[in-house]
Order: structure tokens, then C-alpha cells, then sequence
């Protein structure tokens, strides 16, 4: 079965005790969890089809079904999925409107309409802007490439339940405001990812 590559997203010691120096919460976090590694999928194209499979289904369901894509349909690539019904893609465990945006996407990289390695010269908020026009994108999901492919370093997601989940356990919040959000969001930043980490596992604990 052809395998997507991963790796682990680059971080270490500085940043995680520059983030402690900002926020004494998280810093003790940190420090009761040691480094959290994230798995991520540097290749742009798989990881954009990744990110659709993830819309608004839990982590377990996500990796059955890459599992799943990979073993069926093959090499997660551009110029292979482009190839293959939306109705076998939908066969994975996904639905028929994110089948028919992965077919799309396939299509527009194939043909030259969309060229995702551009994105790498692009500010996050461009990366945003050029990947929401596109038909079943939306901010959260051009997030999540930010993160778990390109690995920008300031990005954390109003958009993600488990994220603003983390933050609540952290906090010892019953519920999170906007604004509350965008005050502890400045806090983290530059390494606003490197903080997303942490609250990601955070909210699964």
C-alpha cells in the first residue's frame, strides 16, 4: 500500500520555553508533558485532501478513512486522484460533497489552474485568502494546511473545537469568548502553532 510521508513538525527546547515565559498555564503544561510531537504531511496536495477528510469529523474517524483512501484508491497524489470517481472516493467513508471537492482540487493541479506549491511564497492570511475561493475550503481548513503541512509557526484556530476545548481545560474556563480566544492567541505568539500543539493534547486528556 503507497504510503503519504509524514514527519514531525520542527519545533524544540527554545520554543517551548519562550512559550512558558509567556504564559505561566501553559508553561506548566509544557513542562508536566515534555515535547509533544505533531505528525505532519509536508506534501501540500496530500496533506489539502487530509485536511477536507478532517471537516467537522473526530481524529479516530479521520484516520480510519486515510487509512482506508490509501489502501483503495492508491497514491495520494494530484495527476492519480483526478483520475478516480467522486462516487469510489465517497466509497471511503467520506461525503459525496467532499468527494466531488478532493475530484476538483485534483483536477484544477492537474490542469494548471491551481498551483499549490505557490502557496509557500504567500503570507499565512494570503494562503487563507487563496484557499478559501476555492469550492468546499474554508478558513479552518486552510489552517490546518498551514499547521500540519507548511509549518507556520503562528497559527491557532478559532475554527478548531478541540483547540479552543484545550484552552478551556487549561484555563479552567466553562466557556471561551472571542475575545478571551484572542487575548490568549496574542499571548502565544510568535509560536502561536507551537501552542496548538499543546492544547490539541490538552483536550484530548
Amino acid at each position: 500500500m503507497p504510503t503519504v510521508k509524514t514527519k514531525y513538525f520542527d519545533y524544540g527546547l527554545e520554543e517551548m520555553e519562550s512559550l512558558a515565559r509567556a504564559d505561566s498555564r501553559l508553561g506548566a503544561a509544557i513542562k508536566r508533558m515534555g515535547k509533544v510531537e505533531r505528525v505532519i504531511i509536508p506534501d501540500l496536495f496530500a496533506a489539502l485532501v487530509h485536511a477536507i477528510v478532517g471537516q467537522l469529523i473526530s481524529a479516530k474517524a479521520v484516520h480510519t478513512i486515510w487509512g482506508r483512501m490509501q489502501e483503495q484508491l492508491g497514491e495520494i497524489t494530484a495527476r492519480n486522484m483526478a483520475q478516480i470517481t467522486a462516487d469510489r472516493i465517497q466509497n471511503c467513508g467520506i461525503t459525496m460533497k467532499k468527494a466531488v471537492c478532493i475530484q476538483q482540487i485534483s483536477q484544477s493541479v492537474v490542469q494548471g489552474t491551481l498551483d499549490l506549491d505557490e502557496l509557500h511564497r504567500l503570507p499565512d492570511e494570503e494562503v487563507i485568502k487563496k484557499l478559501s475561493s476555492l469550492n468546499g475550503i474554508g478558513k479552518w481548513t486552510a489552517e490546518m494546511l498551514l499547521i500540519n503541512a507548511m509549518e507556520r509557526r503562528d497559527v491557532v484556530s478559532w475554527g478548531d473545537i478541540a483547540i479552543r476545548r484545550g484552552m478551556m481545560k487549561l484555563y479552567g474556563l466553562d466557556n471561551l469568548s472571542k475575545e478571551q480566544f484572542e487575548r490568549y492567541r496574542r499571548g502565544y505568539s510568535p509560536l502561536g502553532s507551537i501552542a496548538s500543539i499543546y492544547l490539541w493534547e490538552i483536550s484530548f486528556q
